[in-house]
């Protein structure tokens, strides 16, 4: 039933906001083309580097968006360059989103010494200088790849979510529902995962979309500095890269600037659609 609710209020307030209802099925859309388009494409060959073709213009050869400095063609870089920062961001988002879940949860239900103790780690963790640390690891890593830079991404940017959920569990662990649950000696993991992480369902749906946002901007600025993915794997940051020399951010900008739209584009329209969905589980929780 409460699920059903909260749909409903969902819908509610995505009908009641045009752009919210635009962006979800245009996101939506673009998203499924572009998966489903970078699937046919063969990423060695599109690599492929036609120095005879360097910065061809737009329509040159059929290619429609022109070529870069080693003539490869931008259409296909964006295509799968696109698909590439997506699904880092969609991988680091759910990676980072069940450590910080579990993290906040044991804090948050056991309380006492053990959420003394885990919330010192998560003090120390956050005074560490985390964007150097990504930007070391990858340096000294030989040969990383995707996977590789998911997995030291997710390492770093789970502490946030932690807290939040730290601090919602502390409250929800005092509440009569769950008291009444230990009281009959249900098991600690059925409480959590049955009755308590239900609950926070709302907040975790909400916070995963907004951090979606901010785990694609972060690649996307690790690459266009040079620490994010593999000169030789794509993304709309390598492709943003290019902008870095002036004959190109100014009288080659075919090279740059559909990446970078693309960018706008995502962080805008997750992060509305992000601020539709709190609105709604916000208006549920004032009607009670």
């Amino acid at each position: 039933m409460g699920r059903s609710s909260n749909l409903k209020m969902i819908v509610r307030e995505f009908k009641q906001d045009k752009a919210a209802t635009v962006f979800f099925f245009s996101l939506t859309l673009l998203i499924a083309v572009i998966f489903v388009w970078a699937a046919c494409l063969d990423t060695s060959k599109i690599m492929t580097v036609d120095i005879l073709n360097q910065y061809a213009p737009p329509g040159k050869d059929g290619m429609l968006l022109g070529s870069e400095q080693g003539g490869r063609n931008i259409l296909y870089l964006l295509v799968v360059g696109t698909r590439n920062s997506l699904s880092i961001g969609f991988a680091v988002t759910l990676l980072s989103q069940v450590i910080g879940i579990s993290f906040g949860l044991i804090a948050g239900y056991y309380g006492g010494k053990v959420d003394n103790v885990m919330m010192r780690f998560l003090d120390f963790m956050m005074t560490l200088p985390m964007l150097m640390l990504i930007i070391v690891i990858v340096s000294i890593i030989p040969n990383y790849s995707m996977t590789s830079f998911v997995l030291i991404m997710s390492a770093f940017y789970w502490i946030g979510t932690a807290r939040l959920i730290r601090s919602r569990t502390l409250a929800e662990a005092n509440k009569e529902y769950i008291l009444a649950s230990k009281t009959l000696g249900t098991s600690d993991l059925v409480i959590i995962f049955r009755e308590l992480l239900p609950n926070l369902s709302s907040l975790i749906i909400v916070e995963a979309i907004l951090n979606l946002t901010s785990n694609i901007g972060i690649e996307v600025g690790l690459s266009f500095l040079g620490f994010g993915l593999p000169e030789s794997v794509p993304s709309l940051g390598t492709l943003i890269g290019y902008a870095q020399e002036p004959e190109i951010l100014t009288g080659k900008i075919w090279v740059w600037l559909p990446a970078a739209l693309l960018i706008l584009f995502f962080c805008v329209g997750f992060s509305y659609i992000g601020n539709v969905i709190r609105r709604a589980f916000d208006a549920r929780q004032r009607l009670g």
